[in-house]
């Protein structure tokens, strides 16, 4: 096996005669390149954007609001992944802004780890309503899948609010090659867990349809560098293809388990991504059959159309940019100013995958001009 070290000669004896930009999709891939330092190791002449595989940082600011309502008003028991806790909504000041904030006025608020501790709390509180919120990629909403398929406790609802990964890059590549003078990027590190769970091939569209270099990547530097090397040799050769340097997880076709469950017990439909805006059939819905456990059916919505700017980033926040590779995390506005891990305006600083956060973390604080 080629050691990081190898991979960076090889990165090196490559030249190009201008700025070659690499989108990495995953939040996860944008942590371990940041804190192996891999920007610092690599040429000058190529840049590493971020791109939208954080799930915290596009759910739709309504869901989160959503979800603080009916902790708050409706008495239920809120589950949630720890991420979800501190996304911060757009509310009046001394309104509260996070459930979070729920949790401190005395809303019943939990954090989880995994769906089935959503079950196991409802079968402990079967006289209490326990909602679920549920949001992610498809690695996180497999098994919320799962559990729906397997039943869940009567008392058990799930306020649903997943999204498909690649619809993402395809409405990115659609909107350069319709907007000349766009931002764009030269090729493609595609997220490895999406694609063990949906398969490798899942992102052959970007090489069949925009002809731009894709190359599968694992989360250790030795595979993230490799796929590095694959895609530069591509753009030197003019032959792009799907390369998959993650062959030892993500296999073709994927998780056929996890894929049968998710078409089993979800809908693909249009959905809402914050600050960006509906993608067409990027998101999960419960099939009818699953009514019953519909948080959005079996309670009241709280969408207060007088909320100012309801369903959008906060005022200066530019965590769509980011989101977007538009802009890199330290050239929002408000980074490291009215926006840090400790008092985050935005969802980017709040997630272990949120860029903003990830720059932070490694010692980025200063600002720049975008």
């Amino acid at each position: 096996m080629t050691d990081a070290r190898a991979w960076l000669d090889k990165i090196r004896a490559l030249e190009f005669d201008r700025t070659i930009k690499i989108m990495n999709v995953c939040g996860g891939h944008e942590r371990s390149i940041t804190q192996a330092g891999l920007r610092g190791a690599l040429p000058k002449w190529l840049e590493l954007v971020p791109g939208p595989g954080c799930p915290v940082c596009v759910c739709p600011e309504e869901d989160v609001y959503q979800a603080i309502q009916l902790a708050l008003q409706d008495k239920v028991i809120l589950v949630a992944f720890g991420d979800m806790l501190r996304v911060p909504v757009n509310v009046k000041k001394g309104e509260v802004r996070s459930l979070a904030e729920a949790q401190a006025a005395g809303a019943d608020v939990r954090p989880i780890a995994s769906p089935l501790d959503a079950r196991k709390i409802a079968l402990e509180n079967p006289d209490q309503p326990v909602v679920f919120f549920a949001a992610g990629f498809e690695t996180t909403i497999a098994p919320v899948a799962a559990i729906l398929i397997e039943g869940l406790p009567d008392n058990l609802s799930i306020l649903l609010s997943g999204r498909l990964t690649w619809p993402a890059v395809a409405m990115l590549l659609g909107s350069f090659e319709s907007s000349p003078g766009t931002p764009g990027f030269d090729a493609l590190v595609a997220p490895g867990h999406v694609s063990t769970i949906m398969g490798p091939e899942e992102w052959a569209f970007v090489v069949d349809q925009h002809a731009i270099p894709a190359a599968v990547s694992g989360f250790a530097p030795e595979s993230l560098l490799a796929s590095f090397y694959s895609v530069l040799r591509q753009l030197k050769s003019g032959e792009p293809f799907l390369d998959n340097c993650y062959r030892e997880v993500a296999h073709p076709g994927g998780n056929s388990t996890a894929r049968r469950m998710l078409h089993e017990a979800l809908d693909i439909v249009d959905a809402n991504w914050r600050g960006i805006g509906i993608i067409p059939r990027s998101g999960y819905a419960l099939k009818p059959v699953y009514a019953k456990h519909n948080a959005r059916l079996l309670f009241p919505d709280h969408t207060d159309p007088s909320r100012r700017r309801a369903g959008e980033m906060p005022p200066g926040c530019d965590c769509a940019q980011v989101v977007l590779g538009r802009i890199y995390p330290n050239q929002c506005r408000i980074y490291g100013r009215a926006c840090t891990p400790r008092n985050p305006v935005g969802p980017c600083m709040v997630s272990d995958e949120g860029a903003c956060r990830i720059w932070w973390s490694s010692g980025v604080r200063e600002a720049v001009d975008a």
